[in-house]
């Protein structure tokens, strides 16, 4: 008998009647509709790896995806799917939240405009219309790569676009998009013959940054249940690394509207940025972007690292 029947043996058999090993319920807030910056959470729910951490997670894409955090905060959910600018943001405010594990650990924001169009160079957004979708953390990051260029955020108009970043620029909506996903949006404006370009904010001034981040509420967490959601994320990601067309497979197949070229191209493009060590924490990381928002005026003080981000492998 396997490891994994063993426990679902113990399972079935109860003492007295009464479940000694019965799931716990996590709920899950993405960041955005399912997308293949998802994969480890699908793949881990698909292959049975938050089962075998005796886990029943619901995952639930939101219909504003600047919520998810705040629903954390407010204690309605047990994690969000957020970004590490918008996090340091966020607890500059006050809302109780720490970073406990990494889903992307490299940037995929770009400031997003069209190869052929008139925006040439970032001082060329004097006076242009820029799109968003997570109010905030947009501003913070095109104030830090507009201004050595001699451009205000008052010399812009920001436009909400919420989930339309493509469809806003390629209809003329706005001259550039902000919160662009470099694996995502350039793939998406490719397929509809309207090419784009980007402008990557880690080579504009912006320190290296984790895109995509696990977030609980300190007060609220269960640490020994947030460990192994996280390990379940871990061999699922690396079980996407070792088979990319297998995981692609059992990705895809779980809804008929990511079954397309523009979530395949995306599948590839993101593999290589997963964190494969999703507890991992890199401290410098977090706190040379925190001088950068205080030296950027977008914080005024700097938080302990410690109410920033936690090393679960560590605690």
């Amino acid at each position: 008998m396997n490891k994994r029947n063993f426990l679902i043996f113990l399972c079935i058999f109860t003492f007295l009647g009464r479940p000694i090993c019965a799931a716990e319920k996590m709920t899950v807030l993405l960041d955005w509709f399912v997308n293949p910056d998802h994969g480890p959470l699908i793949i881990a729910q698909e292959n049975g790896y938050f089962a075998d951490q005796g886990l029943d997670v619901e995952i639930i894409a939101p219909a504003d995806p600047s919520a998810p955090p705040k629903l954390v905060a407010a204690g309605q959910a047990d994690i969000a799917i957020s970004y590490q600018p918008q996090l340091h943001l966020q607890i500059a405010e006050g809302l109780p939240l720490v970073r406990i594990g990494t889903l992307v650990a490299t940037p995929l924001n770009c400031l997003l405009v069209l190869e052929e169009g008139p925006i040439k160079t970032l001082a060329d957004l004097k006076g242009r219309k820029i799109g968003f979708s997570v109010a905030g953390v947009e501003e913070a990051l095109l104030s830090g790569i507009l201004s050595p260029h001699g451009v205000d955020l008052d010399d812009i108009e920001l436009i909400n676009v919420n989930f339309s970043l493509s469809p806003a620029i390629m209809s003329g909506q706005v001259d550039a998009v902000i919160g662009a996903f470099r694996n995502f949006e350039l793939n998406q404006m490719d397929i509809e013959g309207e090419k784009g370009r980007c402008f990557f904010l880690e080579e504009e001034g912006i320190p290296a940054y984790d895109e995509l981040i696990y977030v609980a509420n300190p007060t609220r967490m269960n640490i020994e249940q947030i460990r192994r959601f996280i390990k379940a994320t871990e061999l699922a990601t690396q079980y996407i690394i070792n088979n990319p067309v297998k995981s692609w497979e059992i990705f895809s197949g779980t809804a008929k509207e990511l079954q397309n070229e523009l979530n395949e191209r995306a599948w590839v493009d993101t593999l290589p940025r997963f964190a494969l060590r999703p507890a991992a924490f890199d401290k410098g990381r977090y706190l040379d972007f925190q001088s950068f928002l205080k030296n950027s005026g977008l914080i005024t003080s700097e938080a302990d690292i410690s109410d920033i981000a936690i090393d679960i492998s560590a605690d």
